[in-house]
């Protein structure tokens, strides 16, 4: 989309917009038509920025590396020295070591003993491999074949001094954590945590510690958002169950929007007589979309509520985890300030199950990817694929996505794979 739309209203005038059968490509598109990085920032130590997303560039204090030095064991030569037919022999003036610089400077007919990252000596141009020399006492015989400035690793080729080492927007990994401890930083700048409330609906719900009554079920939604939230570095705060009353659930949507950035609640979005949610939603703020055309997690809603976004999450527990993993997960990166987000990678795999599909939603099937006695990539389908089944989620590791338009899977096709791990 080129422009930020100002309202859901405004987006609603769209030719493709169905609130009540958005496909799962367009509803991406939409939902990130309204995401921009909540505001405020800290300051943290380099130890607790892991995971966070910078909001400042990490700008280098100095050149990496501060000093031309060698990329090899070796010796350090002037390249004229060498003759460039024959051999040549040269007088060992001294060591130079990691950390401890040759004090001295080579002369004509010199070279110095030099070790790898040990600072280049005054006077000298090349490294050559100590595989490539002859040591004859404090002499070395040196063949041909050399380049002016091989193995030499020049002052500031990594970073000059004053050059971004880590852009603003990326998520601090330990590769990222090393970098900027190279550079002898000891702190940075980073979005401050997005802070999502949550909560369970329904009065078959009860939490753990309760005794379950006959028709009441334990609330599993609630943990496993809490684990995919808490993965994805985001302020967690749980609502726990809020039962079907229109005034409870009321109340529920003020007191969260009044204290997140994102509200997400789990259960009564879909179409019967106890979901209030859709109409309450309506009456505190605005919706975008109901119902997405997909299997599992059909009834997903998307809107504002007081300047907090939105999502309302299907009941049952596998919706609940699938619904989250292809539309909030990226909303919530984008609202953390992390740039270049872009859709989940998938792949290409053979398909080692038959897989039943009528046309007209994405289907979502929980998978396990594995290596096929050939060594190529294969996966099969976890069993029964039903959305109350959450060991299907446990025993998997990848989904199969099965576009709108697909049909039925045989055995040895190539289906789409999306890798679960590394999501959250």
């Amino acid at each position: 989309m080129t422009a930020q739309p100002k309202s859901i209203r405004e987006l609603s005038c769209a030719d493709d917009y169905d609130p009540n059968s958005m496909p799962v490509d367009k509803a991406r598109e939409f939902i990130r038509a309204f995401l921009q990085p909540v505001g405020g920032t800290e300051r943290v130590a380099i130890r607790a920025a892991l995971g966070r997303v910078l909001a400042e560039d990490v700008i280098s204090p100095f050149n990496v590396p501060a000093h031309d030095n060698s990329a090899m064991d070796g010796y350090a030569v002037r390249f004229d020295d060498l003759e460039a037919d024959g051999g040549t022999t040269l007088k060992v003036a001294g060591t130079a070591f990691a950390g401890k610089q040759f004090s001295g400077r080579a002369g004509a007919g010199e070279c110095v003993r030099i070790m790898t990252g040990a600072v280049v000596p005054e006077g000298t141009d090349t490294i050559v491999m100590q595989e490539h020399v002859t040591v004859e006492g404090d002499r070395v015989r040196i063949g041909a074949g050399h380049r002016r400035g091989q193995n030499l690793r020049r002052a500031g080729e990594d970073l000059a001094a004053g050059q971004a080492a880590v852009l603003k927007g990326k998520v601090v990994r330990p590769a990222e954590l090393g970098l900027i401890a190279s550079l002898g930083i000891g702190e940075v700048t980073v979005h401050r945590r997005v802070r999502v409330a949550f909560f369970s609906t329904g009065d078959e719900l009860v939490s753990i510690g309760t005794v379950a009554a006959e028709g009441q079920i334990y609330d599993s939604n609630r943990y496993t958002l809490h684990g995919m939230l808490t993965r994805l570095g985001c302020e967690v705060i749980d609502m726990g169950v809020v039962r079907d009353d229109p005034a409870l659930l009321e109340q529920a949507f003020k007191d969260a929007s009044a204290m997140a950035d994102v509200v997400i609640s789990s259960g009564g979005v879909s179409v019967g007589e106890a979901d209030f949610i859709k109409d309450l939603l309506n009456k505190l703020g605005e919706v975008l979309f109901w119902k997405i055309a997909m299997k599992p997690g059909r009834p997903l809603a998307y809107g504002k509520i007081a300047g907090a976004h939105f999502f309302g999450l299907p009941g049952n527990p596998v919706s609940v985890m699938v619904t989250f993993y292809q539309f909030v997960t990226d909303a919530l990166r984008i609202l953390q300030g992390e740039t270049g987000v872009a859709p989940i990678p998938t792949f290409k795999a053979l398909c080692a199950s038959k897989l039943k599909k009528a046309p007209g939603r994405t289907e979502f099937q929980r998978a396990v990817l594995y290596r096929s006695d050939d060594g190529r990539l294969a996966v099969r389908v976890t069993g029964d694929q039903g959305s109350g089944i959450l060991r299907s989620m446990s025993d998997a590791n990848c989904f199969i996505i099965l576009p709108t338009d697909q049909g039925n899977v045989e055995p040895g096709a190539e289906v789409e794979v999306q890798l679960m791990d590394g999501l959250v």
